[in-house]
């Protein structure tokens, strides 16, 4: 028992949240069956299992990153096809990123019972427990991405003299770049903040060793899946293709016109100004696939160029949308099913939990940047990565999750500062009243 003890903080958390994300999936999102990009996903994960390839039905693919639907067809084969087996493995893999807030607060912080804090928020915090409901990325995403931040903070506070660490950290890398294709933007961050450090006399000079070790492993292991693309679509796609189709649908006269889009996303086949005249190739394989994605990246950049007095409203709706507390889904189990009661009370959680937390994370953001600037810079660095994403892109309120933890973390960096500061306070008041309590003691002995 006593070998457990340290453990037990992490291991109450770990079962909170998970307890806390299977109701929500056996309560609110109890009737969720795959619809959209989910889908998507689990007819690659199932045609792994039956045809062998990763294909759609239309033939192999090049349009999705690979580890989601390989997990999935992992689970099916494993546990079975029904969704809930998949959607309970994203319910342990986000109540895994509970445990890392709490790790990351506790170390970064040196404070048990804030990173204690720390940890329960994130447990009840719909902003993460939500994408456990449905079959997309954001759960893995966010996971994998915290944990990158939580390798980098501990490589930093062992001043790079951990080899293995590094090893971890270009794995992480690789996995969450195979998440999704942005994820290669990660890679570069952890190249820069290395860079900076050393630059700054905060890491030794070895640690550039590291980083590319670390950076070595990364592309060690998305290359096969580099060489599978190419082998299938004959172009280089490092990861997947789909930008063309985020970019097209971001850019067009329907998210600068219509309310219910401004600055979000709209169909490319039924967007303003059409794209061009279709390509004719049917069935339309990897091949196919690349050459929609450069007609859509260059309709995109044509309509940028052309309306560049629109670009900075457009890229305000883009950080408007983000930080919306919550953006509706057509996927999402509280918009499919929102008659229900528990629906009513996850989304209004949905709504008032965020604000807060983001109040906290700008004041922390504040109070934190002198002390624990040099730790916090990978973080700092990958917020900045996701606005930058999102204002080339479009906004999403669960564009957001994957900073999510991130936000926690800044929030308990706030809340310890206030605590100081009211301490602070209270001393003050109690010298104050020690001081004017001593004349009167003295009067009283002199009379």
């Amino acid at each position: 028992m006593r070998r457990l003890r340290p453990f037990l903080p992490a291991i109450m958390i770990f079962c909170l949240g998970l307890l806390v994300r299977i109701v929500y999936n056996l309560v609110v999102a109890a009737d969720y069956y795959p619809l959209h990009d989910s889908l998507t996903y689990q007819t690659i994960a199932f045609n792994l299992l039956d045809e062998h390839c990763f294909c759609l039905k239309q033939g192999i693919t090049i349009s999705r990153a690979p580890l989601w639907p390989f997990l999935i067809a992992g689970l099916s084969l494993i546990a079975g096809r029904a969704n809930i087996f998949a959607r309970l493995f994203l319910c342990a893999l986000d109540a895994g990123t509970c445990v890392l807030v709490y790790l990351f607060v506790r170390d970064l912080f040196q404070n048990k019972r804030l990173a204690l804090l720390a940890g329960l928020i994130a447990c009840i915090y719909p902003a993460l427990y939500l994408y456990t409901g449905w079959m997309y990325t954001e759960t893995l995403y966010t996971f994998l991405q915290t944990a990158v931040c939580y390798c980098v903070l501990r490589i930093q506070q062992s001043e790079g003299q951990r080899r293995w660490l590094w090893v971890l950290c270009g794995v992480l890398l690789a996995l969450l770049a195979l998440t999704r294709p942005n994820g290669v933007v990660v890679i570069g961050l952890v190249v820069l903040w290395a860079l900076f450090l050393v630059w700054r006399k905060r890491l030794p000079r070895r640690a550039l060793l590291g980083v590319a070790l670390t950076v070595l492993v990364a592309c060690a292991v998305i290359a096969p899946w580099t060489i599978r693309n190419y082998n299938a679509s004959h172009s280089f796609v490092l990861v997947a293709g789909g930008d063309g189709t985020v970019l097209r649908g971001a850019y067009n006269n329907i998210v600068m016109t219509n309310r219910l889009y401004l600055g979000s996303w709209y169909s490319p086949g039924k967007s303003e100004p059409p794209v061009g005249p279709p390509i004719n190739i049917n069935p339309c394989l990897a091949p196919c696939e690349v050459l929609v994605q450069q007609e859509e990246v260059a309709a995109a950049i044509k309509w940028a160029t052309s309306h560049p007095g629109e670009l900075p409203l457009l890229w305000f709706y883009h950080l408007r949308n983000f930080f919306t507390p919550y953006t509706h889904e057509a996927d999402m189990p509280i918009d499919r099913f929102p008659t229900r009661l528990p629906s009513h009370i996850v989304s209004a959680m949905s709504y008032a939990f965020p604000i807060p937390i983001m109040l906290l994370a700008a004041l922390g953001l504040i109070v934190t940047r002198r002390n624990y600037w040099p730790e916090l810079l990978f973080a700092y660095l990958v917020m900045l990565g996701t606005i930058g994403e999102i204002l080339v892109f479009y906004g999403n309120a669960r564009f957001r999750s994957p900073i999510e933890p991130l936000f926690i973390v800044l929030a308990m960096g706030a809340i310890q500062w206030l605590w100081q500061r009211w301490q602070q306070y209270q001393r003050r008041r109690q010298g104050q009243r020690e001081q004017n309590e001593q004349p009167a003691e003295l009067s009283a002995a002199a009379q």
